[in-house]
């Protein structure tokens, strides 16, 4: 361990444990094997867990209320959406290599055309979905929820980790086409799935705007009108996909 009256990062002088100019550490240790095992690995592995698992858990067990509080300043203890969802991203794209079943052998004959269409476009740019997903959430949001006050950023930041969320339900649902090809089964998880995806958006929008002076029947109102909007806007993007492929 070498302790050091400047700092090597950025050569500003050191008074405390860390630099106050650029926030490392005044004490640096020498790379070698057990450090890079006890402290970048585990250390580093675990400090980033820490943030993902209490994100996480807010996420499930008092989501709206908690990303409330993240918005109005209360932000040290949380994961950035940002990150998360890339993480997500990379995972679900390695895993989907390793998928048996496809979420098109899951779908009516009738919606096959344009939900291959959708697929294929959301298999080939993951981003993309997301940079048009969370803007539109926001849009639908912002309208129904004007009275809040809220500015379209917030209500970025805000369906950012509503995605996050539901996010992290389709991955679980790769995870299971990776080790079980059942159709049926399949069919009946993911419809489940899509239906706790709907309901987890109602509980999040309802209990994020509750303090926001809405009635009960104008919060329920208002939260059901910001998931089927999108869920609208969703199947009209499908149908005309499939009509601009299919129709000529």
């Amino acid at each position: 361990m070498v302790t050091t009256e400047n700092c090597l990062n950025c050569t500003n002088p050191i008074t405390d444990k860390f630099c106050p100019n650029c926030g490392q550490k005044s004490t640096v240790h020498r790379y070698s094997l057990k450090h890079f095992v006890e402290h970048d690995l585990i250390h580093g592995i675990w400090h980033i867990d820490n943030g993902i698992v209490f994100t996480i858990k807010e996420l499930f067990t008092s989501p709206g209320h908690s990303i409330r509080e993240f918005i109005n300043g209360k932000r040290v203890s949380y994961f950035s959406f940002v990150t998360l969802l890339l993480l997500i991203l990379g995972i679900s794209h390695f895993l989907s290599e390793y998928a048996q079943v496809k979420l098109l052998d899951l779908m009516p004959e009738s919606s096959k055309g344009a939900m291959n269409e959708l697929q294929e476009f959301t298999k080939k740019n993951p981003k993309t979905i997301l940079l048009i997903t969370i803007p539109f959430y926001s849009i639908f949001s912002f309208i129904w929820f004007r009275k809040s006050r809220l500015n379209i950023t917030e209500h970025f930041v805000l369906n950012s980790y509503k995605i996050v969320a539901e996010s992290l339900f389709g991955l679980l649902f790769l995870i299971v086409t990776i080790f079980y090809t059942n159709i049926k089964v399949l069919t009946i998880i993911y419809s489940f799935i899509s239906l706790l995806t709907i309901v987890y958006a109602f509980w999040f929008y309802r209990q994020f705007f509750s303090i926001y002076g809405y009635s009960k029947k104008s919060l329920i109102i208002r939260s059901l009108g910001v998931v089927f909007s999108y869920m609208f806007l969703s199947m009209l993007a499908g149908v005309i996909m499939g009509i601009m492929k299919y129709g000529k």
